[in-house]
């Protein structure tokens, strides 16, 4: 493979990332929102802020790299995911319970996804002098921490909504 398919490879890749980035932060926000005022809603405030300067990273890591942004698919992105907050979950009227067990699901989702870009990143790093792995290690385990918070809050959801009462 030569080096223009490569990068045009990498743009994909890392644009692709990017579309998820925006919509994953506009979810966090979304969901912080939501439980304002609660534990949940403050570790998910604070989540969301890590999340923004993570996205940061990445658009501070595609110009080292060479790779435009292309705006179309981000803007899909985060309409596909503003659709996506549309989902009833079993109420018509008022919020469902559910809801945060599903928003929760795509988080842990969203920030695994994450996860992998930074140890992409990392492999990457490791062929080409202008990354530094080490970078990209620290922010797959920040990743990682990321989401046992988040899986923590989705197990106390799933126990709150769908557990059986006295078991």
């Amino acid at each position: 493979m030569d080096d223009h398919e490569r990068q045009r490879y990498l743009t994909v890749y890392l644009n692709d990332h990017l579309a998820g980035s925006s919509a994953g932060a506009a979810r966090f926000a979304r969901s912080a929102q939501a439980h304002r005022g609660s534990e949940v809603g403050e570790v998910l405030t604070r989540l969301h802020q890590e999340v923004v300067e993570d996205r940061r990273q990445l658009v501070r890591w595609m110009r080292v790299l060479g790779v435009s942004r292309q705006w179309p698919l981000q803007l899909a992105a985060r309409a596909g995911e503003a659709v996506g907050a549309l989902k009833p979950n079993g109420r018509l009227v008022r919020p469902s319970p559910l809801r945060t067990v599903v928003e929760l699901e795509a988080l842990v989702l969203g920030v695994e996804g994450k996860a992998a870009l930074w140890r992409t990143l990392r492999e990457v790093a490791l062929t080409d002098e202008r990354l530094d792995p080490d970078v990209f290690e620290e922010l797959a385990q920040r990743a990682e921490s990321q989401r046992a918070e988040i899986e923590h809050l989705r197990r106390l959801a799933v126990r709150e909504v769908l557990g059986r009462p006295g078991a």
